[in-house]
């Protein structure tokens, strides 16, 4: 793997390029799978769907209503679906159709002492969507999966 100059060759050096990005996209697999086998249009395969990425929500504060994904991602819309793209999600696909919108209280969020959100978009049995965030003046949001939640809730 190394030359004798002690630097890895071009070709070991493409070869772990290579594995690294076949795991990254196992990775996605594994996690787009997660909520393919839940029914997340029960609130217990969206509280399961939460928990399998380490968020612990309330049940109980579950809101919901139909949106409509704009025509066009524009502003704050666009800005919204880079950090999906990021997350592998694309509103971008979803143009013009609705889904469902779920908020929960987040229970497990360390770093915040004012109320934290978790937001899922789902179509049919797919989550489109979704964020970490809170709604304080020095608020944040973040993506689903960036989760470094604590023990206690």
């Amino acid at each position: 793997m190394v030359t004798n100059n002690g630097r890895l060759s071009r070709k070991n050096a493409l070869r772990i390029v290579g594995i690294a990005a076949v795991l990254l996209l196992a990775l996605i697999l594994i996690r787009s799978l997660a909520g393919s086998r839940l029914k997340l249009s029960d609130p217990e395969g969206r509280v399961q769907y939460l928990a399998d990425l380490g968020w612990e929500v309330d049940p109980a504060t579950e809101e919901h209503k139909t949106v409509l994904i704009p025509q066009e991602l524009e502003g704050v819309m666009s800005d919204y679906n880079a950090l999906q793209l990021d997350q592998g999600f694309d509103l971008a696909k979803h143009l013009g159709e609705s889904c469902e919108q779920y908020t929960y209280t987040v229970t497990n969020y360390a770093e915040s002492t004012k109320p934290v959100y978790v937001t899922l978009y789902i179509q049919g049995n797919r989550v489109i969507a979704g964020d970490i965030h809170s709604n304080a003046l020095d608020g944040f949001m973040r993506g689903l999966y960036d989760n470094e939640p604590s023990d206690n809730a």
